[in-house]
């Protein structure tokens, strides 16, 4: 880990670089060009508002309008959702890198996740000024917004790690995530509270490691509440997080020396 954040440093530069060349790419010869990086999720949110709030007349959630308890659930969700499936592409989309430059390789898939966090820290702010527009005033609990994003991001990390390499050597891999986002959507309660499922399935769901960090804006935004009020779930997260980055950090390594070779 500490070698791997002296790399980050050392490489900083190219890294911002890299990510600037990576946002662009994505819509270079569209004519709103970046701003599809904004308009999709922006839909997105706009379309599920539309057909809850206007066609089944849903209901404030805890009191809370429904469109803000549904955006503390969207905006991470496009974040991991977006990081893990660029992440996954990271080395074969820069497979140059991985044959002709001499390069960290386990940086790359850093490369897409900073350009989805940049996307994210817009929608961020966008956030704080739709609570700010209904009438709540800033608090303190959303600057915990930031651990969050960090937690997203490390276990974006070791995902990503994993299913790069492995996709090199078995291109179905990439099916494979696009269903665990997928369904993931769905059992994750996005736009959906777990209250409405019976307590005795709770258990099953907090098992999937997005819902702490889904949890976690809304008791940042919303109740106002520190995440060491949950050591539990806290330390759920952190031990699976860790097993993952362990687990990406070491098929990484493994896989590595036969990359050039395949690619």
């Amino acid at each position: 880990m500490l070698s791997f954040l002296k790399a980050i440093f050392q490489n900083r530069r190219l890294l911002v670089e890299l990510t600037k060349n990576d946002f662009k790419q994505k819509y270079v010869g569209n004519m709103l060009g970046i701003f599809w990086a904004f308009i999709q999720p922006t839909a997105m949110i706009a379309i599920f508002w539309f057909v809850f709030q206007v066609g089944f007349k849903a209901q404030p959630v805890d009191n809370f309008p429904f469109i803000l308890w549904l955006v503390t659930g969207m905006f991470p969700w496009f974040y991991f959702a977006e990081g893990l499936s660029t992440g996954t592409n990271s080395i074969i989309a820069n497979s140059f890198l991985v044959k002709k430059v001499v390069f960290r390789v386990s940086l790359l898939p850093l490369i897409p996740l900073l350009s989805a966090l940049s996307v994210h820290i817009f929608f961020i702010l966008c956030m704080f000024a739709m609570f700010i527009y209904y009438g709540y005033s800033p608090e303190i609990y959303w600057i915990q917004t930031i651990y969050y994003i960090v937690a997203t991001t490390i276990l974006l990390i070791g995902l990503s790690w994993f299913t790069s390499s492995v996709i090199i050597f078995f291109k179905d891999i990439g099916q494979l995530v696009a269903i665990v986002i997928q369904f993931g959507f769905w059992l994750t309660p996005i736009f959906w509270n777990i209250t409405t499922v019976p307590e005795k399935y709770h258990w099953i769901i907090k098992l999937n490691p997005i819902n702490y960090i889904i949890e976690g804006y809304r008791n940042s935004m919303i109740y106002h509440k520190w995440f060491w009020e949950d050591m539990q779930m806290t330390l759920y997260f952190w031990t699976v997080t860790a097993i993952i980055f362990v687990l990406g950090a070491l098929t990484f390594k493994k896989l590595r020396p036969h990359f050039a070779d395949v690619l």
